[in-house]
């Protein structure tokens, strides 16, 4: 109720409610799974977006969070958290993971920037040109080893300069789906250079 003040019995009947879901959840409960979203989705949803910043990507985040409640509910331990601390950490987890990608993926689009960039012209005599080339190779060959929807993925964002909304329209697929896609990609590309080193 507004103005209602909540009492230690109603927090402690709240939590026992809660511990009661993630049990449930922990045994595929899908009423329970949703009854646990309705409980917590505004506030969780309020520290995605206050880390990201960002509508699009907050929404991102709690979905990853919430399918990682989904997954590991039968983990939860009340000896170490309560219900609700628990699932902050994890969308405070989810939320750092992809501002950590995005950075990365900033850093690497600068890098590919300034490759670019180096030779405007892309003059065969240059110095550079012949450095250009082979790396330029070896991110194609790279490529190659990267899944289908991926590489799709990653060559509109880096080669094409399309933004993921753009991507997104342009694949016909979610959002979220999109930056998935780019994210596993950027991952597998890591391990196909550090396997090459």
């Amino acid at each position: 109720m507004i103005g209602r003040k909540m009492t230690p019995a109603m927090d402690e009947a709240a939590e026992r409610y809660n511990i009661e879901l993630l049990q449930r959840i922990g045994k595929g409960d899908q009423a329970a799974f949703a009854a646990f979203y309705d409980r917590l989705v505004p506030i969780l949803y309020g520290v995605a977006f206050r880390m990201m910043n960002d509508a699009a990507e907050a929404e991102d985040v709690l979905q990853d969070g919430f399918s990682y409640i989904w997954r590991q509910a039968s983990t939860y331990d009340q000896n170490l958290s309560s219900t609700f601390g628990w699932a902050i950490m994890i969308v405070r987890n989810k939320a750092i993971d992809r501002l950590r990608m995005r950075q990365r993926v900033e850093r690497l689009q600068q890098r590919m920037t300034s490759f670019e960039g180096v030779t405007p012209e892309r003059d065969d005599e240059s110095a550079l040109e012949p450095f250009l080339r082979e790396r330029r190779a070896q991110v194609r060959a790279a490529l190659i080893e990267v899944p289908p929807e991926q590489r799709q993925a990653l060559e509109l964002s880096f080669f094409s300069d399309l933004t993921h909304e753009q991507i997104a329209a342009q694949l016909g697929a979610p959002l979220g789906t999109i930056k998935a896609r780019i994210r596993r990609g950027l991952l597998r590309l890591r391990q196909i250079f550090q396997q090459s080193t």
